[in-house]
């Protein structure tokens, strides 16, 4: 009996301390006064299951409302009611039939529960009067739909006309926008993690006149910065025929630059949506842009940009919305150099200015903005000139290195007659070469009618076409492409100093110079590759090769990666020196297709008396290598391969002293 007992005590005693290491509830306690106009709810989370509960003394539910005069005390039935609930404290303010409480926001109650929570501040105002919300340092950044912010600290603004409501936009902290003023009224919600420590609020409210717009935002930027802001309702449409104001607030020594980024129209029925900025000093304020217009850079200090809309179109509204970047910066030493760029003697000819993987790489906001400025204030990140016109250009920028010049010209033939003796000059003028850009690349489009074909020339420094066993290492070179609306032959890349003295083509002929670093200003003073149009030729291209003698050189078909297409027929004239002999062969022994319709050939002819002309099927192994005394043709006409068969040919020729007595190998 007395061992029972002392079992028993012994068992009590445990459980009286496990009883003690179990983790209490925690209590909270929530108490409103009621004239607070405050009502906290806490409820689940979406989508997560119940698992945790509220009790309230012997009650369990899942959710709870506590309304003004109310006090509360509840536990949670688990230990990290975090992972459940999500808490929301409402207060209202009226300030259409009382005075209203202008100032601090607090965050209150104190004393909540660590849960995901959304203070809203839901103010009542007349139109006719204009409510501040000015925030404190760090201030405000706005952010895109979807985008979170870093500390899961965010704040939204809601503008209340009426009972329209527009959302002004969501901001995280650490930002500079300073102050937002509104017309009418404003539900404003600050959302805190669950972990946040924040015990302030950010924002003060303050009184003010009627504004006589939807808002103005107020941006302070005091150094080097680049910020991003939206219309309210982005990415959905600006409300119809409203006006709302940008306020920049930047030192006099800054220079401030405005790009529109994304941007759509609505269909307007009266008036036109325009940008209008105030600038001060400036003799015609305001001044007014369209959004497709290329926005005021260089902006000395503070200025406005507001944005007006239009009377839509009932039937088809369409949708007026506004993303854009404004980018602050110091003034740049050079920022007064001008630059002569004398295109006025120049045809079909645009020059580009651009930074470098334009168009398809765009810069990231943080890297340093490079402006191209055709007047002090039109600046844009790239500039397009075109011929016919004297242009003083001017740079934002601090690194030049990072700009690319890309220009095209157009020279066209219609009629044989009135341009088959003229030689066209394919250089770069010396009004790109002048200015202290890199040239990345310049393109001739050669346009002709069907029975017009293309022939340029080399005469001095001549072509080496750039392949595997003789690259080119020079500064620039040349990609040649012969295009129709069916068939595109990109007859090869080339480089100056090689021996090819002239191509004829037929086709339109897009020849591109791509440059390779700063050497091209020096290299590029002697370039000497001249264009004429031609009578139609025989062949779909023709090379005139005249080699160095103690040289090797290889020569190999056109769209060498994706093979000649079917029935083209390529010719290379090779000239031969009468004191030397040439040797000819192939680098491999057959052509290396089957044709499903026709015949693929390589013909090789000397250009003499009484040759006889070697022939060769796709059948048939190539020839081997052979001696040639006179000067000869090479061609290689195509047939329709069958699938998955490329004709690519490569061969090489070499020189040497023609030996007396000697004719044939």
């Amino acid at each position: 009996m007395a061992a029972g007992r002392a079992l028993a005590a012994l068992l009590a005693a445990l459980l009286a301390a496990s009883a003690q290491l179990l983790p209490r509830e925690a209590s909270f306690t929530i108490s409103l006064h009621k004239v607070d106009n405050t009502t906290v709810t806490i409820k689940l989370r979406p989508g997560v299951s119940p698992s945790c509960r509220i009790r309230i003394k012997n009650v369990i539910r899942s959710d709870l409302k506590i309304k003004s005069g109310e006090n509360v005390t509840f536990t949670f039935t688990c230990s990290t009611p975090e992972k459940y609930f999500i808490m929301e404290i409402q207060k209202n303010i009226d300030c259409v039939s009382g005075p209203c409480p202008f100032g601090d926001v607090h965050l209150y109650p104190l004393g909540l529960p660590r849960l995901n929570r959304t203070y809203i501040w839901d103010v009542k105002a007349s139109t006719k009067a204009g409510l501040e919300l000015k925030f404190s340092t760090p201030w405000l950044r706005q952010i895109e739909p979807g985008e979170t912010c870093p500390d899961s600290i965010s704040y939204n603004i809601n503008s209340c006309i009426d009972k329209a409501t527009v959302n002004i936009g969501t901001f995280c902290r650490n930002g500079s926008v300073s102050r937002v003023k509104l017309l009418g009224g404003v539900i404003m919600s600050l959302h805190l993690p669950w972990h946040s420590l924040l015990t302030t609020s950010g924002f003060n409210i303050a009184n003010r006149a009627s504004i006589k717009r939807l808002c103005i935002i107020e941006s302070t930027l005091k150094g080097e910065s680049s910020i991003t802001l939206m219309s309210p309702n982005y990415p959905l449409g600006f409300p119809e025929d409203e006006l709302m104001t940008w306020q920049f607030v930047i030192p006099s020594n800054m220079r401030a630059s405005v790009f529109f980024h994304n941007y759509s129209l609505s269909n307007c029925e009266r008036k036109e949506e325009r940008v209008e900025y105030y600038i001060p000093g400036s003799p015609s304020n305001p001044e007014v842009f369209k959004l497709s217009d290329s926005q005021p850079a260089n902006i000395a200090g503070s200025f406005n940009m507001s944005l007006q809309g239009c009377d839509q179109d009932a039937q088809n509204p369409g949708i007026l919305r506004l993303l854009f970047q404004v980018v602050v910066q110091l003034p740049q030493v050079d920022e007064n150099v001008t630059h002569l760029v004398d295109l006025s003697k120049e045809k079909n000819m645009t020059v580009t200015i651009h930074l470098e993987g334009w168009p398809s790489q765009i810069p990231l906001v943080t890297e340093p903005v490079c402006l191209i400025c055709k007047d002090p204030r039109t600046c844009d990140r790239a500039l397009t000139l075109v011929s016919g016109a004297v242009y003083r250009i001017s740079f934002l920028c601090k690194d030049l290195s990072r700009l690319r010049i890309t220009a095209e010209k157009g020279i066209g033939c219609m009629d044989i007659r009135w341009c088959q003796r003229k030689v066209y000059s394919l250089s770069v003028p010396k009004a790109i070469t002048r200015l202290p850009i890199q040239l990345h690349k310049f393109i001739w489009k050669l346009l002709a009618t069907d029975l017009i074909n293309v022939e340029i020339t080399s005469p001095t420094l001549k072509l080496q076409q750039h392949i595997p066993e003789q690259k080119c290492n020079t500064s620039y070179s040349y990609s040649i492409v012969s295009a129709t609306p069916e068939t595109e032959l990109n007859v090869g890349v080339f480089c100056p100093g090689g021996s090819i003295e002239k191509i004829q083509m037929r086709n339109n002929i897009t020849i591109s110079l791509k440059t390779f670093g700063k050497r091209f200003i020096n290299e590029s003073i002697p370039q000497d590759l001249k264009m004429s149009f031609v009578p139609h030729i025989k062949d779909e291209c023709t090379f005139t090769v005249s080699p160095n003698p103690k040289a090797k050189v290889y020569l190999q078909t056109p769209n060498w990666h994706y093979g000649l297409p079917p029935y083209i027929s390529i010719s290379w004239f090779i000239i031969v020196p009468s004191q030397q002999t040439a040797r000819l062969g192939f680098s491999k022994d057959r052509m290396g297709i089957a044709c499903e319709t026709g015949r693929a050939y390589i013909n090789i002819k000397e250009e003499t008396l009484g040759a006889e002309e070697t022939v060769r099927r796709e059948d048939e192994l190539l020839p081997q290598p052979r001696n040639m005394h006179h000067n000869f043709w090479v061609n290689i006409s195509n047939c329709k391969p069958v699938d998955k068969t490329q004709l690519t040919l490569q061969f090489w020729v070499t020189f040497a002293d023609k030996q007396i007595g000697s004719q044939t190998c």
